[in-house]
């Protein structure tokens, strides 16, 4: 019979699985693209939006070189997607960054690639969430929810959670058919919006009448570098790529092969939606401003995203369906392209749990074979995040992006180590030549993405980025921590010839209060161990209590010496403490065995009218060295109700 409590959780979870069941929950390659890329793929939502607003500050002569960035952008998310198709290949046992940093650049590459992997999926739930709400609040039809944002937000994490709770298969299939829509209604922009040029039709947004006004003229260095921002500002369009290679032990097999081919549809896609997306805003000439003021504008002026105002030109209209469609697609995918980190965290925090930096409890699946430890953690660091920044996205996006591109910098930088490790011993010319050529791409993006993490820092640091690059240092010294702490274990646990030798003698002790049936088993039990020597303890609070307990003891003839200890201020456990401590200090080659009886209670109440005593003494006993605890447990007719249904 279930109690309420498994019910409850099989409700939310669903029945367990057992391990010969892992493979069914391993993922095709439609399931796997949804699953892994939805954070790359709604990245296209905002992307060119990120750097249409660093180019805003010079007005409409500055707004023309966004084709720069773009295809800066681009050209990167190739390269990038590019170098880790040979990742999948070079590594496919899930470590991903993490595992090329460690084995190329060394474990403190490797700690620092993971704390940054880490904190960046943790803000990938916080901002894609929080966006995705802002999205749904910023709709007319749902304008009542304004005010409601941070609930809302974590109500949506917690959905996100339990779904991955369920297993990966189950999720995935929850958020194909989402992203899916999403890449249908790009798709349909992409092919009307060129029907309509092809036709000599022109492309208007909603922002085509407005004027950049108190426009800033740039030139030399600092145009270049403003440039340059606009493209680091772009590249939030690369996040989420390196989930894939962090995911590939939950693809079907081939695991590398399929990992890779999802990564290169990924790359194609992602590219094609932004370069679009980024030529029909230059088009419908979209004017974007982080300050509506910038525009012309009251303050308080709400402005639609570049996405809706380039569907809404595509499309005829704010009201007309495609746009409509698009606008609910793109508020979804934004809130699901949270699941994309719920699928890497777990699976780096087993392999770090499993590498010792990280608790142990990481590394284990739990009943739908997920990692459900990892997951809840995730799910707790988001929210912690959302609540602490009120689901505001302008706020957390400052915090956006560094991890990311640490980790980027670190794999590209490990990878050209890789190939320069294994090109001299390869002698197939025909092999030497691919690993040439994939040489030349992480070069390229070693320098790329460096240069991209130093502008990052540069112009976002003060703006917020400054709390990631805190919260990677304390997660890199936390892990050390946790590394040094198991090693030290490891140390002390080592066997030597002392732990196969046997006790000179054990000495057994059964603590007692009173007569009855817990304290007759308990001394039954000791009985049984045969002990070297056996004796009962008792400690005198109550003169007349302790010759009550002397007469019965001679009374029933208990075949154990019964000793006495006196505690003048009515102490319990310091008596019993020292006594055992004196028998160890006078025998340090003897065994001291402590047996104290328990009750076995089937009411939380009752745990606070029994077992108080047994309790501390077991608390302090056990820092004792050379001595054993045992509890002898004593079933109450209370317990029965718990016998068939034991908590969970």
């Amino acid at each position: 019979m279930s109690t309420l409590g498994d019910v409850f959780k099989r409700l939310l979870v669903g029945r367990p699985m057992r391990s010969t069941q892992l493979g069914e929950t391993l993922l095709p390659k439609k399931i796997a693209l949804p699953v892994f890329a939805s954070d790359a793929l709604s990245s296209v939502a905002y992307a060119t939006e990120e750097i249409l607003l660093v180019l805003s500050v010079g007005g409409l002569a500055l707004i023309h070189l966004s084709w720069y960035a773009a295809a800066g952008v681009a050209f990167l998310l190739l390269v990038v997607v590019a170098s880790y198709r040979q990742n999948v290949y070079a590594y496919p046992s899930g470590g991903g960054d993490y595992e090329v940093a460690t084995v190329n650049l060394g474990q403190r590459a490797g700690i620092t690639v993971a704390s940054a992997l880490m904190v960046d999926y943790v803000l990938t739930v916080a901002v894609s969430v929080s966006s995705g709400v802002a999205n749904m609040t910023s709709t007319p039809a749902l304008k009542s929810l304004q005010g409601h944002e941070v609930a809302l937000a974590v109500g949506i994490v917690v959905v996100i959670m339990l779904l991955n709770l369920r297993g990966l298969r189950e999720s995935g299939t929850a958020f194909a058919i989402p992203t899916y829509a999403f890449m249908a209604g790009v798709g349909l922009l992409v092919v009307v919006g060129l029907m309509k040029l092809v036709g000599g039709h022109h492309l208007t947004a909603q922002s085509a009448h407005l004027h950049y006004v108190h426009a800033k003229h740039f030139s030399g260095l600092v145009l270049v570098f403003l440039l340059l921002r606009a493209f680091a500002s772009g590249c939030t369009a690369l996040t989420g790529v390196e989930a894939i290679s962090n995911g590939v032990p939950a693809f079907q097999k081939p695991k590398s092969r399929n990992a890779a081919k999802t990564l290169a549809l990924l790359g194609a896609i992602s590219v094609t939606m932004f370069i679009a997306v980024t030529a029909f805003a230059l088009t419908s000439h979209v004017h974007a401003a982080a300050d509506p003021t910038q525009l012309g504008l009251p303050k308080d002026t709400h402005l639609p995203t570049v996405i809706a105002q380039v569907g809404s030109a595509v499309f005829g209209g704010s009201g007309s369906l495609g746009a409509y469609y698009l606008q609910a697609v793109t508020a979804l995918i934004l809130v699901l392209a949270a699941n994309t980190a719920f699928n890497g965290f777990p699976v780096l925090a087993s392999i770090l749990a499993r590498d010792g930096f990280l608790p142990r409890q990481l590394h284990t699946r739990g009943d739908r074979l997920a990692f459900s430890n990892g997951i809840l953690l995730l799910a707790g660091f988001a929210v912690v995040l959302i609540v602490a920044f009120q689901a505001s996205p302008t706020r957390l996006i400052q915090l956006y992006i560094v991890g990311v591109f640490v980790s980027f910098v670190n794999s590209q930088v490990g990878m050209i180590r890789h190939w320069n490790r294994h090109l001299p011993g390869e002698t197939d010319p025909a092999r030497r030549r691919q690993m040439k050529r994939s040489r030349v791409i992480n070069s390229v993006g070693a320098v790329v993405t460096s240069l991209v993490l130093i502008i990052i820092l540069i112009s976002k640091f003060t703006q917020g980025a400054w709390i990631a690059v805190v919260a990677m240092a304390v997660l890199y010294a936390l892990m050390r921590g946790i590394r040094r702490h198991y090693d030290k274990v490891k140390i002390e646990l080592a066997p030597t010839d002392e732990e196969t030798m046997l006790p000179s003698r054990v000495h057994a002790v059964v603590l007692v209060s009173k007569v009855h049936k817990a304290t007759l088993r308990a001394i039954a039990y000791a009985r049984a161990s045969r002990p070297s020597y056996l004796e009962a303890v008792t400690v005198d609070v109550d003169t007349d209590e302790t010759e009550a307990l002397k007469r019965e003891w001679e009374l029933r003839g208990i075949p154990v010496p019964l000793k006495i200890l006196d505690s003048p201020y009515r102490e319990v456990t310091k008596p019993i403490i020292d006594y055992v401590r004196s028998i160890s200090r006078q025998s340090p080659r003897d065994l001291v065995s402590v047996y104290i009886p328990e009750y076995v209670v089937g009411h939380w109440w009752e745990t606070l009218l029994h077992n108080q005593s047994a309790l501390r003494l077991k608390g302090r006993l056990l820092f004792t060295p050379g001595v054993m605890v045992t509890s002898v447990p004593y079933q109450l007719e209370s317990s029965d109700r718990l016998l068939n249904n034991p908590p969970l």
